[in-house]
């Protein structure tokens, strides 16, 4: 009687080792591109966000968006083209890094910007964060 009571959980146990349809779950899709993105600021302040693209994720604010910019200029962010912005006229500069990779191939970048709101302008979002 007391193996009884064991017999649903053991044909449970054995029956789901067998399903098929688990080994046809797939895995999870590994992005194509991952960067590390930094700003550190002249007060000390260091600032950092992780970006995966393709998919789209990581710890930045707008990945979506930041994503679509790089693949408009495969990856290179010298090569960004500004977009309009207002910002003040107040020096504070900003030191901007990157390092990753974009589809395989190494990314690094650096380039100092004369506030927070200049290096968002400048890439377009990419360091908007």
């Amino acid at each position: 009687m007391v193996f009884s009571s064991f017999a649903p959980i053991a044909a449970c146990v054995l029956g789901l080792s067998g399903v098929s349809g688990l080994s046809g779950v797939a895995a999870p899709q590994l992005p194509a591109s991952t960067l590390q993105l930094s700003l550190h600021e002249t007060t000390g302040r260091l600032s950092s966000v992780s970006l995966t693209c393709d998919p789209a994720g990581g710890s930045h604010p707008e990945s979506n968006a930041a994503c679509a910019t790089l693949t408009g200029v495969d990856g290179d962010i010298a090569h960004i083209k500004p977009r309009l912005q207002r910002c003040t006229m107040i020096y504070s500069p900003v030191d901007a890094a990157a390092f990753g990779t974009w589809h395989g191939k190494p990314v690094t970048f650096h380039a100092t910007f004369s506030n927070k709101c200049a290096a968002d302008a400048q890439t377009a979002g990419v360091f908007g964060f």
